[in-house]
């Protein structure tokens, strides 16, 4: 299976702000959020299309993601994905006491998958589940 190394960026999206208000438990916030915007010839080297799915990783987590093909562009070996939990999977958490991690550039490996894309319940169970139980 085809591998691609990558810069990672994050950032707002007037749909990913909209639907953030509207319901991040809504199908319509993971659509717009659960994303992956890639260069078209970053497409064409995993021989993907979009709508199909990526994994993206970091050394501090992966992720599933549906792609799309970015509006901007060119930008070879550059990927966006918006603010939210998928995001936030990939990054890493400290701040250096800054009060603010780290969310652009970010190296990352993005692939082709059949994969399910998590849902934010899930995120919660798989990530968080413990961290409660451990701060008791």
């Amino acid at each position: 299976m085809p591998t691609l190394k990558v810069s990672l960026l994050t950032g707002r999206t007037v749909e990913q702000g909209k639907w953030k208000e509207l319901g991040k438990l809504s199908k319509k916030y993971m659509e717009n959020v659960a994303v992956c915007e890639m260069d078209s010839n970053d497409l064409k080297i995993l021989g993907l299309k979009e709508g199909k799915k990526v994994k993206v990783k970091t050394v501090f987590g992966s992720v599933v993601l549906k792609v799309k093909k970015s509006k901007r562009g060119p930008h070879p070996g550059i990927i966006f994905i918006p603010y939210g939990p998928w995001a936030s999977i990939l990054m890493n958490a400290r701040t250096d006491s800054t009060g603010m991690p780290s969310l652009k550039g970010t190296e990352a490996i993005v692939e082709p998958t059949d994969e399910r894309i998590l849902t934010i319940e899930d995120i919660l169970f798989t990530y968080y589940r413990n961290r409660k139980e451990a701060m008791k």
